[in-house]
């Protein structure tokens, strides 16, 4: 635990350092691991020339803690197996004629964590609002406020999973320790997840982003994101870890409170998030799968996208136009002289206080002049 302390307070201005610190003992590395800030940034470079004048959505796909706490103890299999049913869920749905009929893109990232650092497994999806059409000719965009049909998604997702999760105990790819032990048995497992059948898994799906530029902001705050940052850690001494978390169940300011967990309690927590070697949290699926025809296909889309657009045709102009155009050709001057209004030149700048090298010029006496 010193270890832990001396190097989450040398850095607190760097959301990673405890990050890096807890993996580094974990993996039994001595070295200083690479910022993950600087890692953070390379990885938005290369998503910013995959950005689509198009609106966007946030979907969230939520494993319900059954299964989170078997998840646990089949990270890879299960973490895998959540990104394929949420990613053929939403490519199956979009594609649906009676939906949006289209071929779509997106970013999934995986999260493990709530904001308490308790195991809860889920994927966040970035996802273009739009698609190809299914015959490859247009560019098909959905309402600017809706994506697709929520309780649809949470209902071919929750079959999808299941069916996946059966697959996979029959493959043997499961392990189960501790309490579910149990669950090695074929009965037993199809016992433990049919109760899933008859439940709401949660799906969350909206439109949080103004434009692109947006998405960006949003994809540097959750793509590399970890179970806890520097900034939610009040205090640790060798009686525990005090730190800040938002309690969902509550509203207003009353659901941001603290915690203290003992210092091993805490670090277990935090060792809960840590993926298998190898794991690949972030992963993009459709339009924006990864290949060597991704180029060509962002192109196209692109193409596809501005003939879609609306040429905004020029307005005629009316009298009242050229009359406003004509007042807006009239420049004011920036220091207008006092006297006629003409445009006055400075010729010199000085303190307040002090005199001016070049006073003002004595005004010329006026000569009358009888023109009787």
């Amino acid at each position: 635990m010193p270890i832990v302390v001396t190097c989450m307070w040398t850095a607190p201005q760097c959301d990673s350092s405890l990050t890096s610190t807890l993996w580094h003992i974990d993996a039994g590395s001595g070295r200083r691991p690479p910022h993950q800030g600087s890692q953070a940034r390379a990885w938005l470079e290369a998503r910013q020339a995959e950005l689509l004048e198009a609106p966007y959505f946030h979907v969230v796909f939520t494993l319900p803690p059954r299964i989170g706490a078997i998840a646990f103890q089949n990270k890879a299999v299960i973490y895998d197996l959540l990104f394929k049913a949420s990613a053929e869920t939403l490519l199956a749905i979009a594609a649906d004629p009676k939906r949006l009929g289209v071929k779509i893109g997106f970013t999934s990232v995986l999260h493990t964590w709530g904001s308490a650092m308790t195991h809860h497994p889920h994927v966040h999806m970035i996802v273009p609002g739009g698609g190809i059409s299914l015959d490859g000719s247009r560019w098909i965009s959905s309402a600017e406020d809706y994506l697709l049909p929520v309780p649809v998604l949470s209902r071919m997702f929750r079959g999808k999973m299941l069916a996946m999760l059966k697959t996979a105990h029959n493959a043997g790819r499961l392990q189960f320790f501790g309490p579910h032990t149990d669950l090695a048995d074929k009965a037993a497992f199809k016992a433990f997840l049919e109760p899933l059948y008859h439940t709401k898994w949660h799906v969350y799906a909206k439109r949080p982003f103004a434009g692109p530029e947006q998405v960006l902001a949003y994809l540097a705050r959750y793509t590399h994101r970890v179970a806890i940052s520097s900034s939610r850690l009040i205090g640790a001494d060798e009686q525990g870890v005090t730190f800040k978390y938002k309690d969902y169940r509550s509203e207003g300011a009353g659901r941001y409170k603290t915690m203290t967990v003992a210092p091993g309690k805490f670090i277990r927590r935090f060792m809960l998030h840590i993926l298998p070697k190898g794991f690949h949290r972030i992963r993009h699926y459709g339009l924006l799968a990864r290949s060597r025809t991704k180029a060509d296909t962002l192109a196209r889309v692109r193409e596809l996208i501005e003939l879609a657009t609306p040429v905004q045709k020029p307005r005629p102009q009316t009298n009242q136009d050229h009359a406003s155009a004509s007042t807006e050709a009239i420049v004011e001057p920036v220091h207008p002289c006092p006297c006629c209004g003409s445009p006055m030149v400075i010729i010199e700048m000085f303190e307040a206080g002090s005199t001016p090298r070049n006073g003002p010029t004595a005004s010329r006496t006026a000569v009358p002049i009888d023109t009787s």
